[in-house]
């Protein structure tokens, strides 16, 4: 089993997942591709968050060019022992999961309570206000309550789609980082590649010993 392997392809995946991210966080700025709404700032203020942009996007692209250039760090061989760089490199890249959990929890969260809380809209009274703020998320599940909203036009389905879409990608970028949280401690421990035994062997915290040896020396749980 290679971790590095995973954790590259977790990196990859993390790199379109944040693109997508940003370009649907942009997309909320212009109902109906109109730009008066921002300018004038009658959008949801969730959309001032920037959870896709930043938390989902930018700080995304930390961890997954981290994960991707784990090939290439190994901690400058840690004075010239590769196999504890190479362990080393992706114990490091725990910290980089845990900075993508942040941010994509942070988008995750931003995302939910934009739903919850609905668009910014003009109601049939001609004014400006949050008309499905107390019906604690009800109106996702009843369409017919959407004509409540007269300008812009189409803005509920606007935003239940594209904050739906950053929840449902902050998602999964909070579950390819924990993964790698757990790829990483498992890398760290058992070597940047193992075989399934010497995972068993190092998961149990055992040794493994080398046979030809007089005296009974620990040698490293892995493989190049």
């Amino acid at each position: 089993m290679c971790y590095g392997r995973c954790a590259r392809c977790i990196g990859h995946s993390l790199v379109w997942l944040a693109t997508l991210c940003i370009v649907a966080n942009i997309l909320l700025y212009f109902p109906n591709g109109e730009t008066k709404y921002a300018s004038e700032n009658h959008l949801s203020r969730f959309v001032w968050f920037f959870s896709g942009i930043l938390g989902g996007g930018l700080l995304m692209f930390v961890p997954a060019f981290t994960f991707i250039g784990l090939d290439q760090e190994d901690c400058c061989g840690c004075c010239g022992h590769e196999n504890c760089g190479k362990r080393c490199a992706m114990l490091s890249s725990i910290l980089a999961a845990l900075l993508g959990i942040a941010g994509s929890g942070y988008c995750v969260i931003v995302a939910a309570l934009g739903l919850e809380e609905g668009p910014r809209c003009v109601d049939a009274s001609g004014q400006w206000n949050y008309t499905f703020a107390n019906t604690e998320g009800d109106y996702l599940l009843d369409s017919s309550m959407w004509s409540k909203c007269v300008e812009p036009k189409h803005i509920v389905e606007w935003n239940v789609s594209l904050f739906s879409i950053l929840l449902a990608l902050g998602g999964i970028e909070f579950i390819l980082c924990l993964i790698q949280v757990i790829n990483g401690m498992l890398g760290g421990v058992c070597g940047y590649c193992s075989s399934r035994q010497q995972v068993r062997t190092c998961v149990k915290m055992h040794c493994c010993f080398h046979p030809r040896e007089k005296k009974t020396k620990i040698k490293p749980c892995s493989t190049y």
